[in-house]
């Protein structure tokens, strides 16, 4: 079964290879920070009185303003490139109660907000009826709204059941039943500690109560009735008050909303309804906006109650959220679409100006098919055509009114990437295994000079003849298998030596080393067999195929995602656990390392998307470097061509300049790529380029080192930095100053010299001192390491880079299995164990090896 299923994974990567195009370019971004106020601190919602100031509000002159999307084919990030600058609100509709699929709908509207610092307005849609919804209902979306209040520190405004007065959705027109729910969700909500404000928001009431619209609701109650009917004239009707009876009291709103929208049809004096045929695109009437907002437009018999904004707003002393847009239908003749839109949003602009209680702007941002329009598809949307889009910004901004974004904590895609690396701990657990791994190497080292000698039978049969370098093949076997089972995140022994046993070494420096290494060594082979050039064509076209592996395996992952009982989440959000660059106040912080994946799958996807996904933007977290290796492959041709006319010496002297350049300059990244969060290229060449440089000159380099000469400079090096170390160890154990360097040089060391994104000097220093004492011992140990353990480490050593594809995919089912205590050491142990029997049977029967790259 494990066979079929691999395989099955292996088809998709496949299949995932042929969807490939051309680089597209991307849309850009413009954030407008000038135009940004401050948002002022008001108190939380507890009482009546304070409930309206329930979280942060925009400064009193200000207002939020943001795009109510479809985010089936949309997205802040397509959103923002168009409009051309950063709005500081996004709507986003989610089915109720919260089910896997809208809860995952959820969360990723809530990071692609906090991507760009907005605040979220969820409109919660009830997907059964009102009655028979639960208070655990709402206490499973309170959850959700602490847990992303608590990891982004998001502002949720929370639109129930919007637009329940009217007849066109399932909840509409069902008093006692809404206001039940309503206050039912509210409380939980309010005896939480999410800062989630409740928004009340029914639609504008001309043509209330929508009888012709949609079909009078059937079978109400007496209760129903009762309520409905305001004016006791025994019937539902136009004199009735639209607003009223959904009202669920100030205790539990802390929003008022309204829906005001411009259906392209209809006059002051008449209520908008199916009977009024849509035959043309009109621009709409002037101080229609203003007229609503007195409580005069379309009403069939005149409002005596007062205003909405008044009643409710005012009078309530609560903020205002504005749902409003204006339809165009493009199969029309009439004005064009700018004039239509344009005068409806200026309209609502200057309203907003003269209403201060509306402190909220979503304009509807979609396509949809529209009963309004004789169900043809309908355009809501502002910023669709660049010079519509350019004009709404435009007003908005000259209006000197709207809060333009970010007015949030900005948790961005780059700052999901970054967080991988978890590892600004306090040091001193993890100096102590330095400095002990480097004693203990050290003290093999110096031994393995005595067991040279007197063992000569156990060296390493090199007879100085070109040829593959098993000890080098054995230890990538090692550094791939710790990569590995430090992604597969369960317990056991294998787990506790990678991640503490191995010094500051994690396997990815030392991947990226050997990597280099054994293409300097054998790269040279196919230039004497095929030429400079034809061997430099087979490099590009190893880099396309692993490129081409790499976009196939984030889209089978992507795929996968919608697999009900795959854990897909596992590996394409990232959990921080406190000792990443956020520090301990990111910790629990879950990222998406997939943003605007979604809008892969729209027709046709859209050019930001496409982009992301070409410049590896997104992509499972186990298989970030990947990345790193793509664009490294694609210099070797000039690497290995400056290296072999003897200027190897100008590449490193450049490498180095570079990699100095990016620690002057650490926010500096020439990709935007993920792996560039984790794996800066300017900083990890130089480890690449030196792997090449020894790789080509190993022999001359080996020669040099074993001379007499060279024995004594590397035993005093490899004491030397072990003795070092333990000084400063046993001067912070002690309690003596590790003259000549400060008290503090331990508490310090591992901050300031074995980060491992940055690839600070005592990590150099490590890898260097790594590889060269791994390399003495596999030389005079290689007989008995190679007998007990060389049949399982060199195979998989040689297809290292095939081994590092599979592991996202055995990461991928681990997560997937339920109800197993992966932490348990018996149990981890058993796990890692099979996976390594298993990677090294498929590579012993070669499986896909003509399709993933070795």
């Amino acid at each position: 079964m494990r066979g079929v299923l691999a395989k099955a994974v292996a088809l998709l990567v496949v299949l995932g290879t042929l969807l490939l195009g051309g680089a597209l370019p991307a849309a850009a971004v413009t954030a407008n920070p000038a135009a940004a106020t401050p948002a002022a601190a008001t108190p939380a919602a507890a009482t009546p009185a304070a409930a309206s100031d329930r979280g942060a509000l925009p400064a009193s002159d200000r207002a939020w303003f943001g795009p109510d999307l479809d985010w089936g084919d949309d997205s802040p990030d397509g959103y923002a490139g168009r409009l051309g600058a950063v709005p500081s609100m996004y709507g986003v509709e989610i089915e109720y109660p919260f089910d896997r699929s809208a809860r995952k709908e959820f969360l990723r509207a809530t990071r692609a907000a906090a991507a760009q610092g907005a605040v979220l307005v969820v409109s919660l849609e009830p997907s059964q009826s009102l009655g028979s919804l639960t208070r655990a209902d709402a206490e499973t979306a309170n959850r959700l709204f602490e847990e992303v209040h608590r990891q982004y520190d998001t502002r949720v405004l929370v639109r129930f059941a919007p637009q329940m007065n009217g007849t066109w959705v399932r909840w509409g027109q069902q008093p006692t039943a809404f206001v039940d729910a309503f206050r039912t969700l509210a409380g939980v909500v309010h005896a939480g500690d999410s800062s989630a404000a409740m928004v009340w928001s029914p639609s504008y009431g001309a043509g209330y109560p929508f009888g012709e619209s949609a079909g009078r609701l059937q079978d109400l109650s007496a209760t129903d009735v009762s309520k409905l009917d305001t004016n006791g004239d025994g019937q539902l009707t136009a004199a009735d008050d639209p607003y009223a009876p959904y009202w669920p009291g100030a205790s539990s709103v802390d929003w008022v909303g309204l829906s005001m929208f411009s259906f392209g049809k209809g006059k002051a004096t008449e209520a908008a309804g199916r009977e009024v045929p849509l035959t043309t695109n009109e621009v709409p009437a002037a101080g229609e906006v203003q007229a609503r907002f007195d409580e005069t437009w379309g009403y069939q018999q005149p409002q005596t109650e007062g205003t909405f904004t008044q009643r409710f707003a005012v009078d309530q002393d609560r903020p205002m959220l504005l749902d409003t847009g204006a339809l165009y239908d493009h199969s029309l003749k009439g004005a064009a679409e700018l004039p239509v839109k344009q005068e409806w949003w200026r309209q609502v602009i200057a309203a907003v100006q003269q209403h201060p209680e509306v402190r909220g702007v979503t304009f509807l941002e979609t396509n949809r098919r529209e009963p309004e329009a004789g169900n043809r598809v309908a355009d809501w949307r502002d910023t669709a055509v660049p010079g519509i889009a350019g004009s709404f910004r435009t007003d908005l901004q000259d209006a000197d009114h709207f809060v333009f974004g970010p007015v949030t904590e900005r948790i961005t895609p780059q700052d999901g990437a970054a967080a991988v690396s978890q590892e600004y701990e306090t040091g001193g657990d993890q100096m102590a295994w330095i400095v002990w791994l480097a004693a203990g190497l050290a003290a093999v080292f110096l031994l393995s000079g005595l067991v040279g000698l007197l063992l000569p039978s156990w060296r390493y049969p090199d007879d100085g003849k070109p040829g593959r370098d098993l000890r080098l093949d054995l230890f990538r076997g090692f550094i791939i298998l710790a990569v590995v089972i430090t992604h597969i995140e369960i317990g056991g022994p294998y787990s506790y030596i990678t991640l503490h046993a191995t010094g500051a070494i994690t396997g990815a420096e030392m991947f990226v080393f050997l990597s280099g290494m054994v293409l300097g060594m054998t790269y040279p082979f196919a230039i004497k067999k095929f030429g400079e050039w034809v061997a430099a064509v087979g490099a590009w076209k190893r880099a396309r195929k692993q490129y081409l592996v790499t976009l196939g395996v984030i889209l089978v992952v992507f795929a996968m995602s919608f697999i009900p009982f795959l854990n897909t989440d596992a590996i394409t959000t990232f959990t921080d656990r406190g000792t990443g660059t956020g520090g301990v106040g990111a910790e629990g912080r879950v990222y998406d390392l997939y943003p605007n994946a979604m809008q892969l799958l729209a027709y046709p996807p859209p050019w930001y998307a496409i982009r992301q996904f070409l410049l590896l933007e997104m992509g499972p977290w186990p298989f970030n470097i990947m990345g790193l290796f793509v664009v490294l492959s694609l210099f070797i041709p000039l690497f290995m061509w400056v290296i072999r006319r003897g200027f190897w010496w100008a590449l490193l002297v450049v490498s180095w300049g570079v990699y100095v350049f990016q620690a002057l300059n650490p926010d500096f990244r020439p990709l935007n790529s993920q792996f560039e969060a984790v794996f800066p290229l300017l900083t990890w060449q130089v480890v690449f380029t030196h792997g090449l440089v020894l790789g080509y000159y190993r022999r001359q380099v080996i020669g040099a080192l074993t001379g007499r000469l060279g024995k004594v400079l590397i035993g005093v090096g490899i004491t030397g930095y072990a003795l070092f170390l333990v000084y400063v160890w046993a001067g912070n154990q002690f309690g003596f100053t590790p003259t000549p360097f400060p008290a503090t040089m331990y508490d310090q060391l591992y901050n300031t010299a074995y980060q491992r994104v940055d690839l600070q000097w005592g990590r150099l220093v490590d890898i260097a001192f790594f590889a060269i004492v791994s390399y003495a011992i596999l030389t005079v140990f290689w007989k008995p390491i190679a007998a007990v353990i060389g049949w399982l480490w060199i195979p998989i050593g040689q297809a290292s880079l095939y081994v590092f594809v599979w592991q996202v995919f055995f990461a991928l089912a681990i997560a997937s299995i339920p109800g197993v205590d992966w932490f348990n050491g018996w149990i981890g142990f058993a796990a890692h164990t099979a996976l390594i029997l298993l990677v090294w049977y498929m590579i012993r029967r070669k499986f896909l090896f003509s399709v993933i790259p070795r």
